[in-house]
Formats: C-alpha cells, structure tokens, sequence
C-alpha cells in the first residue's frame, strides 16, 4: 500500500493550498481516509476524515476552513484549506483506515504516506 501526499508549500497567511493523497494498492473506496498534521515539536493531531460514502468529520479547530473530499473513480484524497495561519505550518499526512468508521485517533488508521509540509507565513 503507497499513499502518496503532495501538495503543500510556502503560503501566506490567509491564502489557501489544496493538499492531494494519491492511493495505490488498495481497495480505496473501502478505506477511510484521514489527514493529520504534526508540527516542530508537537505531537501529531487530527485534521479531517472522511468515510467511504463521504461523510466527513473535522477537528474543531479546523471546522470552517478545512474541507475533506474524496474521488473514489481517482483513488485519491484531497484536503482544502482556506484562510491558513501561522499556526497550521505543520507536516500534513494522510492516513486510511479499514473500517468505515470515523476516527481521530492515529493507531485507529492502518497505513500511513509520507507527509507534504505545510508553510504560513508572510
């Protein structure tokens, strides 16, 4: 199984990057798919997720600016983000998970991609 992130970059605050997580090896609509975050010195966190028939569910923090979406026919994720701040600078990750469950624990997920790092700042 390959997930593989991309996407990020350098953005100033208030500007908007869309992240995409490309799935191989997998059956991908059978997975649910989720994106976490971990910046310098922080534990990793949940941002979104979002289920096999598309129901998502969001942080609290990130409600509002952050959309999660999925393209099954692609086997891919995407992760919008609107009005970014300093403090979303993070390494962003995305995540599948077998079950069709909505979770924001990291040991629930089963594989993991690489991460594409994020940037805000002016």
């Amino acid at each position: 199984v390959q997930l593989q992130a991309s996407g990020g970059g350098l953005v100033q605050p208030g500007g908007s990057l869309r992240l995409s997580c490309a799935a191989s090896g997998l059956t991908f609509s059978w997975y649910t798919m989720g994106w976490f975050r971990q910046a310098p010195g922080k534990e990793r966190e949940f941002v979104a997720g979002i289920k096999w028939g598309g129901t998502t569910y969001y942080a609290d923090s990130m409600s509002g600016r952050f959309t999660v979406s999925r393209d099954n026919a692609k086997n891919t994720v995407y992760l919008q983000m609107n009005s970014l701040k300093p403090e979303d600078t993070a390494v962003y990750y995305c995540a599948a998970k077998a079950r069709d469950s909505s979770s924001p624990r990291a040991p629930d997920y089963d594989y993991w991609g690489q991460g594409t790092q994020v940037t805000v700042s002016s």
